[in-house]
């Protein structure tokens, strides 16, 4: 099976070896580069081409948002993953909507992180609990907007789950539908909104008040 090539951005060269040293446990990933900043990930990207970049927000030279959207032009088919400390609201959302396809924080269990990588390069990311939770949270106490008219009962049942960070086979089992149809759904709300991708629609689930917190 080919492995998942995946590039680790961050300036702490500890966090950098930590994550080279465990991933080059997984069968399936292979750590194919480093970067120390914001620039060498852009330059970095560009010249790998890799499936995944594990990209840090405070970095010198470049700060890892504005890296964020420029590593997607440089390596259009990279899944980026933002990986971080910082679960304030003014780095999350602008991370998504610079092209993030998952925003995990630094205390996540590296058997997660390995999964989130996996997840990321099928299509599949997710937010980091924590994350979801606290957003759920801010916006449950700033009041519920609701979803647009258009969007079915079925579809909103769907959107709740992807905020939770479910897979499509999950999303099916928990429906009790098949995953083709959980497909459907997912691609029916994502055009529907306007929306870019899986994370983007979690985002706009909490965001509208759509998620609970378990």
């Amino acid at each position: 099976m080919p492995s998942i090539r995946v590039l680790i951005a961050d300036d702490h060269e500890v966090v950098r070896q930590g994550l080279k040293l465990f991933l080059g446990l997984q069968d399936d990933i292979e750590v194919v580069g480093e970067a120390v900043d914001g620039l060498d990930a852009v330059e970095r990207a560009r010249g790998l081409q890799p499936d995944v970049v594990l990209l840090d927000l405070v970095m010198p030279r470049m700060g890892g948002i504005e890296a964020l959207g420029q590593i997607r032009e440089a390596s259009p088919q990279s899944k980026v993953i933002v990986l971080t400390s910082f679960a304030d609201d003014d780095k999350v959302f602008p991370s998504v909507e610079a092209g993030a396809a998952g925003y995990l924080l630094k205390d996540v269990r590296p058997q997660e992180l390995a999964d989130a990588i996996r997840s990321a390069h099928r299509g599949e990311a997710q937010l980091h609990p924590a994350v979801a939770a606290r957003l759920m949270q801010d916006y449950a106490e700033g009041g519920r907007r609701g979803a647009p008219d258009q969007v079915t009962e079925r579809e909103l049942d769907v959107l709740r789950l992807l905020a939770r960070g479910m897979s499509n086979k999950e999303i099916a089992g928990a429906l009790v539908v098949s995953e083709k149809t959980v497909k459907t759904h997912v691609s029916n709300i994502l055009h529907k909104l306007g929306l870019a991708d899986r994370t983007q629609a979690a985002l706009y689930a909490v965001k509208q008040g759509l998620a609970e917190a378990e």
